[in-house]
């Protein structure tokens, strides 16, 4: 029904480190060729478990965002923006949360496991226990499409559907909703009115998903109706009532091979991590004392690789004939840790001097990041605005 749009955001954490690049950001660099793509800072979500340090926050956004342009973010294909910038996501969250039953909410898998992880934060508050909820409010305002997520992130993103699905049930009535729909159905024409009449009941009599798939193509393709009768006819085919929110999917990324200089997952609180735009020289040190297989305590022992951290480096940063060489050369003896860490140490820098690169220009000139910031809020903020006009409507809150 809706452009197919990607959206996504992060918490601002600060200057981001290969983890995050690999995890996410390469993935979103390449998104952005395929689909609209809205990138945004959850600052919101930074104060859900860090509401007693927001000195820190201000600073965190701009290192992370110039690091999203490090990465290969353009702003010229994707919007960026700062959550709190668009006051709408507070206000769908607000009206969501007046018909999100709370068990919803409890049942979410992150939420113990995050309250055990931070047992030293006190995260006996709403903002904790509804952080998921506006996480659906910063997706369903866009009426995104797709959301790259990792497998753990998953579970949010049926919520948001739950949500979506819900709200449209209790709000999507509208009077004389089939009458409207049937005549907006006359305005396909009398041939793909015929077709999408038949689609209609292949799917909703069988349950044939592609009658599914085959209707919203026919709709997609009528471009000369309004969006009010777009949305009915996108209701009606589905059997449900008129859809004022869109229920996106999660699009499954790659968890991150990167991992720390201790063989951990990569964070800056595990003190393992390698930052995007690193120092030469700290990513040398950092590289040159990560450790290697126990068993190689003197230089002539053998060494096996796959109990070793650096490998995991070899498996994301080396071509297929240095692995060789690599894996020969461990397993023989024929070569030292510190050999076989230096095409690693040559390939991360190769790759973090790109980023230094493309970061510079906004270093120089702060004024470069704000403009984009600005501009990718009021773009953000406008399509919020359609969405909450809507919202509002629905839940009779216009008072025209």
């Amino acid at each position: 029904m809706y452009q197919e749009r990607v959206v996504s955001g992060m918490r601002p954490t600060g200057a981001l480190h290969l983890g995050h690049y690999h995890g996410a950001l390469r993935n979103w660099v390449r998104l952005q060729n395929e689909y609209p793509c809205m990138f945004f800072v959850a600052d919101w979500h930074a104060l859900t478990t860090h509401y007693d340090t927001p000195d820190v926050i201000e600073a965190n956004v701009w290192e992370m965002v110039i690091d999203w342009l490090a990465a290969g973010i353009d702003p010229q294909q994707s919007t960026l923006f700062i959550q709190s910038r668009v006051p709408e996501h507070a206000e769908l969250h607000l009206l969501l949360s007046m018909c999100t039953p709370l068990g919803w909410l409890e049942r979410v898998p992150t939420y113990k496991d995050q309250q055990e992880k931070m047992g030293d934060r006190d995260l006996a508050t709403y903002g904790f226990l509804g952080y998921p909820l506006l996480q659906a409010a910063d997706v369903l305002i866009y009426r995104a499409a797709f959301v790259p997520v990792g497998e753990d992130q998953v579970p949010h993103i049926e919520l948001s559907r739950e949500i979506a699905r819900r709200f449209n049930h209790l709000f999507g009535r509208e009077p004389g909703f089939e009458e409207k729909a049937l005549a907006a159905v006359k305005k396909l024409g009398s041939k793909r009115a015929r077709l999408y009449l038949e689609l209609r009941t292949l799917y909703q009599e069988k349950g044939e998903d592609q009658a599914l798939e085959r209707g919203h193509e026919l709709l997609d393709q009528a471009q000369h109706l309004s969006l009010g009768d777009r949305e009915r006819l996108f209701g009606f085919l589905e059997g449900s009532r008129k859809l004022i929110l869109s229920e996106p999917q999660a699009m499954l990324t790659e968890a991150s091979k990167v991992l720390g200089t201790d063989g951990q997952k990569m964070s800056k609180s595990y003190g393992n991590s390698i930052a995007m735009r690193e120092e030469p020289e700290a990513v040398v040190r950092k590289i040159r004392t990560m450790p290697t297989d126990p068993a190689r305590v003197r230089r002539t022992d053998p060494g096996e690789p796959a109990r070793c951290p650096v490998w995991q480096l070899h498996q994301v940063y080396t071509d297929a004939e240095t692995r060789q060489w690599a894996q020969a050369g461990c397993r023989s003896a024929g070569i030292g840790c510190l050999d076989c860490k230096q095409p690693l140490i040559d390939a991360v820098l190769a790759e973090q001097q790109e980023f230094h690169e493309r970061a510079q220009p906004y270093l120089d000139d702060p004024s470069l990041l704000r403009n984009i910031v600005a501009d990718g809020c009021d773009r953000a903020r406008k399509l919020a605005q359609e969405t909450m006009r809507d919202v509002r409507e629905a839940m009779g809150l216009t008072y025209d």
